[in-house]
């Protein structure tokens, strides 16, 4: 097979994925129809190493992961998370509510190495799931590699469905509070700092025109180099993911005017990185034969199903604490099983769905698409990564 012809259809199995999910408003995830595919292909056709043929080998997908996680901390707003502090408070109480879960039980029903493996991509998305999974493989664990890719494609089944009917409950709750003249529209700083553009404070004598792609992915490259080398360096110490140390120093280098915020689409790499490490996740699979499935498929639906009933019971008891409803408290923790924008499509179609009037739907976006947009980003793109990083050393 030709590199051009595997590229071809690695990608376009990626978009049918998309056009699947659009099509199904997210009820079927895009990566699980991916993985569907890529399974049918390695159990056919497929050449073992497509993806690398195609022309991703690790040593680039490794590359992508430095760049997109130093990426995800040039997100983090302070200011947003300053109005959110109860949303964080309800997702890290629904992430502890997994981990004890299913430490508490999980492990008794599935071992240890099991659980290791399957808390940060529950947790988490892509790239928690490709450490985990790679950890695995280092570790000579080739079902738990699977397992963990395998996760993280799953567990949007249990999140979309729930998030939904949960979000419903609330909006029906806030729409008549509105109609009564009892809920107003909250007007906060939340959604101008998602989109403002962050000032390059250490650049601003500098011309626009000098600021090119280039400029951005040397700067962007450079911040995930000094998270390598401080991880390199208190190797001998103390053993922190150097995964982490980007996250930790893209927030930094945002937060000092070193990077501006979405750097890496500011910079028309976003797309092409996110398809390179898609593929890598994908080409996991390539080890998953049909028997390994049905192996794997007890304790995947049993991970599922704690992590979900931890989450709710730490949500549910969080929320009544910070007096938050107990369906916002869950949607919240919920977010954890799939993140952003999936959290951003779930929400909208939610409040699109219970009216049309204009103004009542920008009343429920001020009061519940924050929070949703909060929750995914302490989960998803922080703590997974977080976890990942500590679990990974236990394997």
């Amino acid at each position: 097979m030709s590199q051009m012809l595997a590229l071809v259809i690695l990608v376009a199995i990626l978009y049918i994925g998309d056009v699947v999910s659009v099509r199904t408003k997210a009820w079927i995830p895009s990566v699980f129809v991916c993985a569907v595919l890529f399974l049918l292909g390695y159990w056919t056709f497929f050449p073992q190493d497509i993806v690398s043929l195609a022309g991703v080998p690790p040593t680039v997908a490794s590359m992508m992961i430095y760049l997109l996680i130093t990426n995800m901390g040039t997100l983090l707003s302070l200011q947003q998370l300053k109005e959110q502090w109860k949303t964080i408070l309800i997702s890290l109480a629904g992430i502890l509510g997994i981990v004890v879960a299913l430490f508490g039980i999980g492990t008794m029903l599935f071992g240890i190495e099991t659980i290791i493996v399957a808390i940060p991509p529950l947790v988490g998305g892509v790239v928690s799931a490709l450490i985990m999974s790679e950890g695995a493989a280092n570790a000579g664990l080739a079902t738990l590699a699977v397992f963990a890719i395998v996760i993280y494609v799953m567990q949007g089944f249990a999140g979309y469905p729930l998030t939904s009917i949960v979000l419903k409950k609330e909006g029906k709750m806030l729409l008549e509070k509105y109609r009564k003249g009892e809920l107003k529209e909250q007007k906060t700083g939340t959604q101008a700092s998602v989109s403002e553009r962050h000032e390059l404070k250490l650049f601003k004598k500098m011309p626009d025109k000098f600021n090119t792609d280039y400029f951005k992915f040397f700067r962007l490259a450079l911040v995930g180099f000094l998270a390598y080398l401080v991880s390199t360096l208190l190797a001998p110490i103390v053993v922190i993911s150097p995964y982490v140390l980007c996250l930790l120093f893209g927030i930094i280098a945002t937060s000092i005017g070193f990077l501006e915020r979405h750097v890496l689409q500011k910079a028309n790499g976003f797309g092409l990185a996110m398809m390179a490490l898609m593929l890598f996740i994908f080409d996991g699979l390539k080890k998953a034969t049909p028997s390994m499935m049905m192996e794997i498929l007890y304790p995947l639906v049993g991970c599922i199903v704690l992590g979900v009933v931890g989450m709710y019971i730490f949500s549910l008891f969080m929320g009544k604490v910070l007096k938050v409803s107990k369906e916002m408290a869950f949607a919240v923790s919920l977010t954890a099983l799939y993140g952003f924008p999936a959290d951003y499509i779930i929400t909208n179609e939610v409040i699109n769905s219970l009216t049309e009037d204009e103004k009542e739907r920008e009343a429920l976006t001020s009061h519940m698409l924050p929070p949703m947009l909060v929750g995914g980003f302490i989960s998803v793109t922080m703590v997974s990564v977080i976890l990942a990083g500590l679990f990974v050393g236990f394997l």
